[in-house]
Parts: structure tokens; sequence; C-alpha cells
């Protein structure tokens, strides 16, 4: 079968990122474009005379020598003279991103960037966009299967061998200059829509991840009473389905409709320009969860992500009630062990629990050993067992005591570890639900009297928490304990 692509485009060099930015939308509307008609094409029985082929855009940067520089910033560098390259994938939504990156890789190198068409072919499923409705029906109805005529998703191409350090490039490069390849973006961007019922243009850059549905609760609660006063900040509440409360400021109102039925992973988006808003999402029980959403929502390049849930508490001193900031993980979960191997450290970032701990003390009014009564740091164990409490306690018990665990749930380590590979900084901080180990348990009532007293408190800690973290400079946020030897250039 013959195959059917647009005229290809030419390779540019630039040193304005903006002029180069616009030329990879250039390039990837037009190409998306063009597989796009032809299934709109197919829709009205007009099958293409050869399979429709297009090609993703790609940039790339050459460094002839291993130079230094003044800047602060954790990234931007080219680790070794060579070639760097990546496929980039919609460049509307990655538009701030792709000119920032640009703009530090040129400050730091010279040189130029160049633009052109890559050979990674584009899947027709990224083709099309997830409001787009397609004619199901008609296209069923021709005799000839979507994947004779179009190009469709390779998990050679989405694999994470670059975010896992285990990519070898040939000698002089091409090295990566992205830790994703433009159908691993795509095929995350998917998934989040998926899982979560927002689109990924509303997430911002500071996530809260929860595994209780009445933290979500309180979010659109104190959201929505920032739109009605007229928050100086925050522009809008966006709820899954695409409704959308706006800022009284702005003219408030709402726009969109809510979701009919609740997605597995429902996130509310607190926005503010450049993204600089505050994400949560309501990733259920277990590290399964935690490490898909993570997964995906890591493509996006977030500044910071935190675990803000209940836990078991471990030891006999603690209340329910108390917190825990985590400083080390116990890494029962188990689901990350092919990525990032058990005898990977994950140390703790101290931006993060700085903001954690300033944040506990600010919310609760207390300052020194006030703040240490109710907050203990140490290491939280993470099992990938709900039922642990089952087992035969010696062995248990002893394992968790070894590691000086303070606290046990299912998800922490599983965002902290997917954080530290992903380069996104992170943090956990938990509150006491119950001490199994110590015979307390929630009962129905007292469970009740809990989350009532407990939940607001606990999720305004996080809310402030995201709020200092985002008063910080970006070197100081993107630490340099997540970057490895030979790094990619991107953040």
């Amino acid at each position: 079968m013959d195959t059917i692509t647009p005229a290809t485009l030419p390779q540019k060099a630039f040193t304005d990122p903006v002029a180069a930015w616009d030329y990879i939308d250039e390039i990837y509307r037009r190409n998306t474009g063009f597989i796009r008609q032809h299934l709109l094409d197919l829709e009205h029985g007009i099958v293409p005379k050869g399979r429709v082929r297009a090609f993703y855009p790609e940039a790339q940067v050459t460094s002839r020598s291993y130079g230094s520089t003044d800047s602060t910033l954790p990234y931007g560098y080219l680790h070794t003279p060579g070639l760097y390259r990546t496929t980039i994938t919609q460049p509307a939504l990655f538009r701030r991103y792709l000119i920032e990156q640009f703009e530090v890789i040129l400050a730091n190198h010279g040189g130029a960037i160049e633009v052109g068409e890559s050979s990674t072919r584009i899947p027709l499923h990224f083709a099309v966009a997830a409001n787009e409705r397609i004619d199901g029906e008609a296209i069923n109805a021709l005799p000839i299967p979507l994947r004779d005529l179009f190009d469709v998703p390779d998990l050679q191409d989405t694999d994470d061998e670059i975010a896992n350090g285990t990519f070898v490039p040939p000698p002089g490069g091409p090295y990566p200059l992205a830790h994703f390849t433009a159908p691993r973006v795509d095929y995350s961007l998917q998934r989040l829509s998926h899982y979560t019922g927002t689109g990924p243009e509303h997430f911002q850059n500071f996530v809260i991840f929860t595994n209780y549905a009445f933290y979500m609760d309180e979010f659109a609660r104190v959201a929505k009473q920032f739109m009605a006063e007229g928050h100086p900040d925050y522009e809008s509440l966006v709820e899954p389905g695409g409704l959308t409360t706006l800022n009284a400021r702005l003219g408030g109102g709402t726009t969109g409709e809510a979701a009919t039925r609740s997605p597995q992973m429902p996130a509310l988006h607190l926005t503010m320009p450049r993204g600089r808003g505050i994400t949560m999402v309501n990733i259920g029980v277990g590290p399964s969860n935690a490490k898909t959403a993570t997964d995906h929502i890591a493509v996006l390049r977030p500044h910071a992500w935190i675990m803000l849930g209940h836990c078991a508490g471990l030891r006999n001193s603690q209340d329910l009630g108390d917190y825990v900031l985590a400083h080390a993980y116990l890494r029962e979960d188990h689901v990350l062990d092919a990525d990032v191997p058990v005898t990977v450290p994950i140390p703790a970032l101290a931006e993060v629990q700085v903001a954690l701990e300033q944040a506990v003390a600010e919310i609760t009014e207390t300052e020194g050993m006030a703040t240490k009564r109710i907050m203990r740091t140490g290491t939280v164990a993470t099992f990938d067992n709900r039922n642990w409490e089952l087992r035969d306690q010696r062995e248990i018990v002893r394992q968790l005591s070894q590691s000086r665990a303070v606290a046990l749930d299912m998800e922490s380590a599983t965002i902290a570890a997917n954080g530290f590979r992903f380069r996104v900084p992170y943090g956990t901080l938990l509150c006491v639900s119950d001490k199994p180990l110590h015979g307390e348990l929630k009962l129905p009532g007292m469970a009740s009297d809990f989350y009532r007293t407990q939940v607001n408190r606990h999720f305004q800690i996080g809310l402030r928490a995201m709020e200092i973290l985002r008063g910080q400079p970006p070197e100081r946020l993107h630490s340099r304990k997540l970057r490895s030897f030979a790094e990619t250039a991107f953040q």
C-alpha cells in the first residue's frame, strides 16, 4: 500500500524561542490536520488510496563544548558535547513551558534551536482532539479497519527509559532533550481526561493528592467561597465535566456542565494565571492508583506535588488527629520496583518539608514544642496490602520497628518515588486516623467526630503549603537532588 504524506517542511534554526515555538506549532497543526481531514473524509465514504501518515515536530540543539554557566537553575544544561533532540506534541498546551526551556538552554549554551519534522509517526488516536466527535457508525460500516489506513500507537514509543535513566544513547548522540517522547505525552494526556474527568489544560502546577472524598468536598467548598468573595489571586474553579465557576471580580457565574457520573479519580482545579494555581486529585486507595495518577500528571511538568491523606499511627505516643510529616519512606508498595529499585533512596526535599512544617504551625497557630506535640516527623511505611493487620504481626512489627516507621498508608511512598523518578518535587503530610497496633480503631461515632474536627484543618494546611511553595524561586524548588549525572536539559 502506498503512503500518503503531506509535503515535508524544511528544518529551520531559531535564536528566538517564540519563533521556534511558532514553527513547532505550525508543523504540528498542519500534520495533525492532515490526518484528521482524511478521517473526516472517511466518514463520508472517501477511502484514502494509501496509508495516511504524518510526523511529530522535533526540536534539537547542539553543544560543542562542556562549558560552564552561572545559572542557578538545576536544568537547562547540555551535559556532553553532541546533538540533543526531542519530539514534541500539543505545543499550544505546552507553549509557556517550551519557550522557557528554549530560553534557558540558549542562555546557557548559545547556538540555535533547530526545528523540523521527526521520523516519529503521529498515531490517529493522538491526532484527534478529546472533544472531537467522530461518526463511529459510518466508519465501522466500512469494509477496512482503521489500522490499515492510519498509524496506531506503538508501545515502543511510549516507554519511560529516559525518565528511568536506563536509556543508552549512541556515542555522540542524539541525546534526549526531554524526559518524555511526544507519543508518551499524548498517551498520558488522553489518560488524564479519562481518569480525572477534566482536560489537561486545566491542571495547575501545584498538585495535592488525597485518598478521601472529604478533602475534595472541602476543596470545592473553599474554592467556591474564594470565587464568591472575589479572591485576588485565583480566577476559577474547574470541576469534572468542565463545570467552571468564575471569580466574582472577573464577572462571576458558571460555564460548562458537571460530569454526569463521577470519574475514577476526580480532579478539581483552582486556577491562576500561568498555571500557578492548585489542583487536587482524589486517587482513591492503593499504590496502583497513586502510580497511575502520577505517571500521567508528570508529563505536565508540575512544580510540586504532595500527598494529603489519612494513615495508621504506629506509636503509642501519637493521638488520633496528629500529623505525620514524612522524611523517609519504607517502600512495600511494589508497583515501582521495576522502575525505581528499592535500593534507590528517596530523599526528603528540604523546600517541601519546610513549607509543610511552616503551614502546620501557621494553621494550628502553634510554634516550637507545641507544633511538635501534634506533628511527628519520621518514616512512613507504604504497603500494598490494605488488610496487613490480618497477617502474622511478628514479622510486620519487626520490620516497622527496624525502619523506625511512625505511620503506615498505601500511597505516600508511591507518590514520593514517582516524584523522584520524574523530577517533580514531592512531600507527604498525613493525619492519624487510627492506631491498629494499639487497639485504637475508629468506631462509627468516633470517626464522625474525628473527620468533622480534623479534615478542614488538614486541608487548610495543604493549601497553605502549596501557597508557600508557589513563592519559591525555581532554582530552589527544583532541587538538584532530583537530577542525575547525564540529565535532560528540559525541566
